[in-house]
């Protein structure tokens, strides 16, 4: 798998969009999963991937190690992401959020509980049990200490389970 990735990597640093896609498109759903958790907003979610992907394809020649191609992809969306937070600085109810055109049944009541917590404790859940992140990945996606990625997890569980006790 990394070898396959390496030469994807190389081939899209001499330009070959093929390969690019290639590289890319494994890993839409998680993206947008990601930027959903960031943004709470469907459109958003796609405007901050679309930009992404055309950053990435700018930028594909920075990137040192590409076993690490898809983390550096995250890491700029999670940038792109806070670019659009700080875009739209006004504040929204989230009622007025539409619900995402694309979702699994299984998975919508966990996600409607997920909105319920605030952005600094639902993106470190997310990368860690959506994603499979540890959390030192997910410390340095977010750079900050990986004792207030532990902390914003325990957090985040305790405010859960709050959230599921007071549903009951």
């Amino acid at each position: 798998m990394n070898k396959e990735i390496s030469k994807l990597v190389s081939r899209a640093k001499e330009h070959d969009a093929d390969a690019f896609m290639q590289l890319v498109q494994p890993y839409t759903k998680k993206l947008y999963q990601t930027a959903l958790s960031i943004l709470v907003n469907d459109e958003d979610a796609a405007d901050a991937i679309q930009e992404t992907i055309l950053n990435c394809w700018e930028k594909i020649h920075t990137l040192k190690e590409s076993q690490y191609f898809y983390t550096w992809m995250t890491r700029i969306l999670i940038n792109n992401c806070y670019d659009i937070c700080k875009k739209r600085a006004r504040y929204v109810e989230m009622q007025d959020y539409e619900e995402p055109a694309v979702y699994d049944q299984y998975n919508l009541e966990l996600k409607e509980a997920l909105l319920f917590l605030d952005e600094k404790y639902r993106l470190p859940m997310m990368l860690f049990y959506g994603e499979g992140y540890s959390i030192k990945e997910i410390a340095n996606l977010l750079e900050i200490p990986i004792s207030t990625v532990q902390t914003r997890l325990s957090r985040g569980r305790i405010r859960l389970a709050k959230y599921y006790a007071a549903d009951l």
